[in-house]
């Protein structure tokens, strides 16, 4: 592929990138795709041998389950991490190639157990602010342009309105050195520093692990269905509990070997 072929974010979708930390990216994921997807999530929901097949699943409540490391379970979700619509992406704002750092997935559903008039005394109910890494030893300035080493793409593949749960973040919070506490305690006094992201099925999210992000809570009566991909520079290891076994590695082909097992380790140069 020619330099000009290249698959780039827009100017526009760079400079959110760069301000706030995250771009919405609209109609990425086909129908088809979605349904493949979908399909394969509550399959592994219904799996009971999920240990056999090396993928862990973490429950929060019976309205709450992650599930990680995916990508052997089924070719669907293989093809949503190799994604070459995203990948690309991905190295932009990585800075380089990339290695497959973590796969997860998200099935929830409204707690029961909370009261929806609690719920709706503030405008956004996240559950757990965080981020994976932070300004000044996980991103760097490169051109000009915000680069951070770890990256993910978060996949919606149902529709999330203002009360379905969408992802939250605290918009420029991945250019800050402030105690996360402190951007945490702050954002939480005044929510007019929180975005809640509101999606179509098919969109996917692109942000830096640097910024502060969580899962918010549901209002309504909708199922969420969520799948995401992180995504490191290929000498940093995998998320522990998300090594790809080496024999599913070998049956891969030899064009994305590379991006599932991190196999080209310390040969990284900074292309963007």
């Amino acid at each position: 592929m020619k330099d000009s072929e290249k698959i780039c974010l827009t100017p526009a979708q760079r400079l959110h990138f760069d301000i706030y930390g995250f771009v919405l990216l609209e109609n990425v994921l086909s129908s088809d795709e979605i349904e493949r997807m979908k399909g394969a999530l509550y399959r592994m929901k219904a799996d009971e041998d999920l240990d056999a097949k090396r993928v862990y699943a973490r429950p929060g409540g019976e309205h709450h389950v992650l599930f990680g490391n995916l990508v052997a379970y089924d070719p669907a979700l293989l093809a949503y991490a190799a994604h070459p619509k995203l990948v690309p992406l991905v190295e932009e704002v990585v800075g380089g190639a990339v290695r497959l750092e973590e796969t997860e997935a998200i099935i929830n559903s409204r707690n029961p157990e909370t009261p929806l008039d609690e719920l709706h005394k503030r405008r956004y109910n996240p559950t757990g602010f965080h981020r994976g890494t932070q300004h000044g030893w996980g991103t760097y300035i490169e051109q000009n342009k915000f680069h951070c080493i770890f990256v993910k793409t978060l996949a919606y593949l149902t529709d999330v309105g203002p009360d379905d749960g969408g992802t939250c973040v605290i918009p420029g919070s991945h250019r800050l050195t402030w105690d996360q506490r402190e951007m945490i305690e702050a954002a939480l006094s005044d929510d007019k520093l929180i975005y809640q992201v509101e999606a179509s099925a098919g969109a996917v999210l692109l942000f830096a692990e640097a910024l502060i992000h969580s899962t918010t809570a549901i209002r309504s009566d909708k199922e969420r269905v969520i799948l995401i991909s992180g995504y490191t520079p290929p000498m940093v290891r995998e998320w522990p509990g998300n090594e790809v076994s080496p024999e599913f590695i070998e049956t891969l082909p030899e064009d994305i070997r590379p991006l599932i097992s991190g196999s080209d380790s310390w040969h990284w140069k900074r292309r963007y």
